[in-house]
């Protein structure tokens, strides 16, 4: 209590000055176009962070062009950008200076410890070095028969429930499931899930809530790097109970849920492992899951190189949260999308019919991500509806961000470059260049599979675009692309194999009020107002 009036006054003296700062002091971003914010101490974050705000974000394009400056906490400058050569500049060419900021990893590091998007520089490489290996197409094989294991407890789940009449089942709830015990079993050798009822999995729920507790407190993320060096980190976890913000509380009690289950897991695998627990050495030595190659690579590594248990437990975090809620959601689309084209479906459940009867009822790996229609099918998903609509980066110096083709500034003056100041935060946003029409064509809207399996225009490769993944920003790009997208990849073409073989699907009767919601992952619920994500989808038994 002693420190109150300290933390007070030094709240009130940051206040006054970040006020001053922002609203007396000029920049260059000021002649950047953008809307107005709404608020002096939010600014346009209320829109940003509205789960309904998809016409927001697709209007910043439409009104503003490809850079747009938004307005932040108490005016501080954002940019939003969807340029192709500034983003080439963000992501590639001077990724060290368009680094995450500050107040993004303290937060990972605070609910998911020290893994790869919770450490900066040297740190990062290092984790990353550790990590290629067990995404390594030579591992992505070794490990689609424990996927297949999964899938087919899926079907006979499905089969249990579905019976012999068409049925709406959630198939969210099926699919978070799955993929968390696709990672449980892919990534930690551990199950999650046995998917044996329908009755759901309390630790996949809190994983299930937790991206969009954390999105419902965006704002407050952006505090961070204000509040991180007042106190012990003891005194700040109490000040989290003292705040009346429930919506915190509920990411607080989610956060240690998770932890002492990451905990769990390891620390049983690790002194297995060292104790010689003779079916642990044999898993791990088998190395068919991320953390037994891990733990191998982990021991045989030099003294500077090795990973700590903290930071091996952040990558298990990360895995699980970032794997679970991506996988899950993004075949959740795809469901939706077969449902409502049943052409397409047709056309899918025929190339997968044909490669069992060449290959057997699990198509091995390198038929499976060579399968010309399921391919383009995902392609087209991820890139009309990429799970993770922005990221965020902040400029760790001044800086001039180049662009593709000139502007118009405020004050009517074309521009072909942006002076952007240090602390400037970038927002990469993902979504409208995977759906420019300057890049994909007038039709960039629209979903069409049949795009991928022909020459893609001229224009997409011209464009640049720095993803990782078929000329799209779905899975970032450069040195923080995601790690594990051919795992994701992998995991998502093995369910479709295995449950578009067996039921056909429909669209429930409900279908018209299921909305998808912005989030740090997007997710649907039936309803405006539900917090319960969740998706029908009609299913019926395939006669054999």
């Amino acid at each position: 209590m002693n420190a109150l009036p300290i933390i007070v006054a030094t709240g009130i003296a940051w206040l006054i000055w970040r006020v001053v700062h922002n609203l007396f002091i000029r920049s260059p971003l000021d002649n950047i176009p953008g809307p107005a914010p709404p608020s002096l101490i939010r600014g346009n974050l209320g829109q940003l962070f509205d789960r309904h705000g998809w016409d927001f974000l697709d209007g910043l394009g439409e009104k503003y062009g490809k850079v747009v400056r938004l307005t932040g906490i108490l005016g501080h400058r954002i940019l939003y950008v969807f340029d192709p050569a500034a983003l080439h500049q963000v992501i590639i060419k001077e990724a060290d200076i368009y680094d995450l900021p500050e107040w993004s990893t303290d937060n990972v590091r605070l609910t998911m410890g020290p893994g790869l998007l919770g450490v900066h520089g040297n740190q990062h490489r290092r984790q990353r070095r550790m990590l290629n290996p067990v995404f390594s197409i030579k591992h992505m094989r070794s490990i689609t028969p424990v996927f297949y294991d999964v899938a087919h407890k899926l079907r006979s789940g499905l089969e249990v429930q579905v019976g012999d009449k068409p049925t709406t089942v959630d198939i969210l709830g099926w699919f978070g499931r799955t993929a968390l015990e696709l990672i449980g079993q892919g990534g930690l050798g551990y199950s999650l899930d046995t998917l044996d009822t329908p009755a759901p999995n309390p630790y996949g729920d809190a994983l299930k809530e937790f991206l969009p507790a954390l999105f419902a407190n965006s704002e407050l993320q952006f505090l961070t790097n204000y509040v991180k060096k007042i106190g012990s980190p003891a005194f700040r976890a109490a000040m989290i109970d003292w705040l009346p913000l429930p919506a915190l509380h509920r990411v607080k009690r989610i956060v240690n849920k998770m932890d002492t289950e990451a905990k769990n897991v390891y620390f049983h695998k690790r002194n297995a492992f060292q104790a010689g627990e003779q079916s642990v050495l044999k898993q791990v030595e088998e190395g068919k899951d991320i953390m037994s190659v891990l733990l191998q690579a982990n021991m045989a590594a030099s003294e500077e190189n090795r990973l700590t248990d903290e930071e091996i437990i952040g990558q298990m975090s990360l895995l699980v949260i970032a794997g679970t809620d991506t996988t899950s959601n993004s075949l959740t689309v795809v469901m939706e999308l077969l449902a409502q084209y049943p052409d397409i479906q047709d056309k899918l459940r025929a190339e997968i019919k044909q490669a069992r009867e060449e290959c057997g009822e699990d198509i091995p790996y390198d038929t499976l991500v060579s399968l010309p229609y399921m391919d383009a099918l995902c392609r087209e998903t991820l890139r009309l509806f990429p799970p993770v609509s922005f990221i965020f980066r902040e400029a760790q110096k001044d800086i001039v961000m180049p662009l593709s083709e000139p502007m118009i500034s405020v004050d009517r003056t074309t521009i072909n470059e942006i002076p952007v100041p240090a602390g400037t935060t970038v927002i990469v946003a993902i979504r409208p260049v995977n759906q420019s029409k300057d890049i994909w064509g007038d039709d960039a809207k629209e979903f069409k599979p049949e795009r991928w399996l022909s020459p893609l225009p001229s224009t997409v490769m011209d464009a640049h675009v720095p993803g990782v993944y078929s000329n799209l920003m779905t899975f970032n790009g450069g040195g923080r692309a995601c790690i594990g997208f051919k795992f994701s990849q992998l995991e998502m073409k093995v369910v479709l194999a295995t449950i578009i073989s067996t039921f056909k699907v429909s669209l429930a009767p409900n279908a018209k009020d299921v909305m998808w919601n912005l989030s740090a992952v997007r997710y649907p619920t039936v309803g405006n107002d539900s917090d319960r994500p969740a998706c029908p989808i009609t299913l019926e038994c395939l006669k054999v």
